[in-house]
């Protein structure tokens, strides 16, 4: 049932895209060489699964199997310091480790690439930007 809802979001918004015959994207209206702060992305990709404080508590965060961590506590988690490279290989490549979160988590980097016509610099900076904002509002 719930990857059902979270495919069924997902479709959803794909399908939407493929109706207009283009990426679904926020900034479509804006030029190609902008990419949206980390806050941006972060309330537009992974708030409704983490929650506007990055706290887990998402909308959809009941309907995942394992609970979104709670993002604002991953330097305290490793010991005091910020796992920049752990959080952006989880942002480009998902999880495959029940341990590091659930299957659920996308892999935001073939996304972020769809969205920017497969630009490798533009998605770079889309996770590049998502880890300093979280790396910003750790406690």
């Amino acid at each position: 049932m719930r990857e059902a809802i979270l495919s069924l979001v997902l479709l959803s918004i794909l399908c939407a895209a493929a109706a207009k015959g283009e990426p679904a994207s926020v900034d479509q209206n804006f030029p190609s060489t902008y990419v949206p702060s980390g806050k941006a992305l972060f309330q537009l990709y992974c708030a409704t699964c983490h929650g506007v404080d990055a706290r887990g508590n998402g909308p959809l965060a009941l309907a995942l199997k394992t609970p979104p961590p709670d993002l604002t506590m991953l330097a305290k988690r490793h010991d005091g310091k910020f796992p920049t490279e752990y959080v952006t290989r989880i942002l480009q490549f998902g999880t495959t480790s029940a341990a590091h979160g659930s299957s659920e988590m996308p892999a935001w980097g073939p996304i972020f690439r769809y969205f920017d016509k497969t630009s490798q610099a533009a998605a770079r900076k889309r996770i590049d930007n998502l880890c300093n904002y979280l790396a910003s509002i750790q406690q």
